[in-house]
């Protein structure tokens, strides 16, 4: 068969480790999410006010995609035609998150009644439709009016209002909310957006093409950081004296989970990718258990990291109910003592170490590699470190083209294999509690605009309506959610160009069947 022929049906096989959702825990959550910029629109309706998000989308951002989330999902207008599709699904769970600037546009003083009405519904329409709502209060999308004023994160003035918005939320929607996460991926907040400016608000002040007009790359990720802890602590600590006895929820916080590994097996890459996973998730992590940074960030950070008091340690050390994971690849590492020699160094001159990609199964121009063995690997790691938490997956998804097919083959592969792992951590006593897909919409991507997607349902943009249409992706989690046939026979094709037998690209792309 010649190779222009751009899908060859290969075989079909049968997988040893075939599943079913009866194999899991009645109480594991499976879920899928979105954040309020990404998906709600309604950017300048009924009193919302910008956040840096929404600065950040207007000012183009080095020409990396266009548009911004005026208008998004509209999600705002549209909440109840998703959530009766997350219902018809199967979903335990939705998890998304309040838009600080649209309920309190100002990040402090009045309440929005608007805004205060629309996550009132919101929450109403899951719960009536038997859904779990998990919310986190800032994902990325401080009030631009904060900033503004004092900085935002850089400033500990940020812990009163940051708490005070908190209690407003507990206070409104803590009798239906049962789970709380106050910061979505804080140490990606933190090194991208006070470090190299990829992020909202984009501060930095080293050599970036991200040309920021403000920042200070040395100290303002620390600085970003350490106030999100001791507002995280806070809050926590409202919660826990005030509503939880009440109420009975949990309060966590959300870290981006890297999977890292030693590009070689000599000593000095093995320390260097305990290093990165100190300086990735240790920042966060070992303050939250034991109350301090690693002694290997005090060691390469020196007075540049801020230090706890012996009070806020203590409100730090323990203020967490669980543990919000997202993870998307995998790195190898290696030792790169010289970046230490730099001057003015910044958080990934301090790590020491060269990242390097990891191309797993196949990396592709818009796939992610699937590596549910590294993530499984840095698990027992973090367990033997840190202790047995609770662990829910808030965020892991597939990255495909927009106009990719609605046949979204990469997906259900993807989701396929991590679901798999998620059921073999659990045999291997991780404590995983849950497993949100991102995203559950084709939402406005923060480094893709629209141009690619995370979505299981597609959304037609240049329809007015915004019309939802299922992918493959999206019946394959909902045949697996209903206990449908999720079968363990798998299809699999192969697709090859036509640049010729030497350097054709194959990709194999496999999906249970759907009936």
């Amino acid at each position: 068969m010649p190779l222009l022929v751009a899908a060859i049906l290969i075989s079909v096989v049968s997988f040893a480790n075939a599943f079913t959702r009866n194999d899991f825990p009645p109480n594991f959550l499976f879920g899928a999410g979105t954040s309020a910029y990404q998906v709600e629109g309604a950017a300048k309706e009924d009193g919302r006010k910008p956040s840096i998000w929404d600065i950040f989308a207007y000012a183009g951002n080095a020409g990396q995609f266009e548009g911004n989330g005026d208008i998004a999902c509209d999600q705002y207008h549209k909440y109840k035609d998703d959530v009766k599709l997350m219902a018809k699904m199967g979903l335990d769970a939705y998890r998304f998150s309040i838009s600080w600037s649209r309920l309190i546009p100002d990040g402090k003083g009045p309440i929005n009644p608007k805004g205060l009405q629309y996550y009132n519904n919101l929450i109403n329409e899951l719960t009536s439709q038997g859904i779990q709502p998990h919310v986190t209060l800032h994902h990325l999308d401080l009030p631009q009016a904060l900033e503004d004023e004092y900085g935002g994160w850089v400033s500990r003035r940020i812990i009163k209002d940051f708490t005070a918005y908190a209690d407003v939320c507990f206070k409104e929607f803590g009798d239906r909310v049962k789970y709380w996460t106050t910061v979505n991926e804080g140490n990606v907040g933190a090194s991208w957006g006070y470090g190299i400016g990829i992020l909202p608000p984009q501060r930095c002040s080293l050599p970036s093409i991200y040309n920021c007009s403000k920042g200070n790359s040395s100290t303002e990720p620390y600085l970003a950081a350490h106030h999100m802890l001791l507002a995280h602590a806070s809050a926590a600590r409202l919660y826990r004296k005030k509503y939880q006895v009440k109420q009975q929820g949990f309060i966590g916080f959300n870290l981006l989970i890297y999977g890292v590994i030693p590009l070689t097996n000599t000593s000095e890459d093995i320390i260097a990718t305990q290093r990165a996973q100190d300086f990735y998730i240790g920042w966060f992590l070992n303050p939250l258990i034991f109350g301090e940074y690693p002694s290997t960030m005090k060691k390469n950070v020196g007075s540049r990291l801020p230090i706890f008091t012996s009070r806020e340690s203590n409100l730090v050390k323990g203020s967490i109910d669980f543990l919000g994971a997202n993870f998307y690849s995998s790195f190898y590492i290696k030792n790169n003592p010289g970046s230490l020699k730099k001057k003015n160094r910044d958080y990934i001159a301090d790590m020491a170490v060269e990242v390097k990609s990891y191309s797993g199964n196949g990396s592709f121009t818009e796939e992610l590699p699937v590596t549910p063995w590294i993530l499984q690997g840095m698990l027992h790691s973090l367990k033997n470190d840190y202790g047995d938490f609770p662990i829910y997956f808030h965020e892991i998804g597939q990255l495909t083209g927009r106009n990719s097919s609605l046949d979204d083959w990469p997906r259900v592969w993807y989701m396929h294999e991590y679901i798999g792992s998620m059921l073999d951590m659990l045999r291997n006593g991780l404590n995983i509690r849950g497993y949100f897909v991102w995203a559950f919409l084709d939402v406005f991507e923060l480094l893709n605009g629209f141009e690619r997607s995370f979505g299981l349902y597609y959304v037609h943009f240049e329809d007015p309506s915004l019309r939802r249409q299922p992918k493959l992706s999206a019946v394959w989690y909902s045949n697996f959610l209903n206990n449908r046939l999720v079968d363990s026979k798998i299809t699999m094709k192969t697709e090859e160009s036509s640049s010729g037998p030497a350097n054709h690209h194959k990709r194999v792309k496999i999906a249970a069947f759907i009936k």
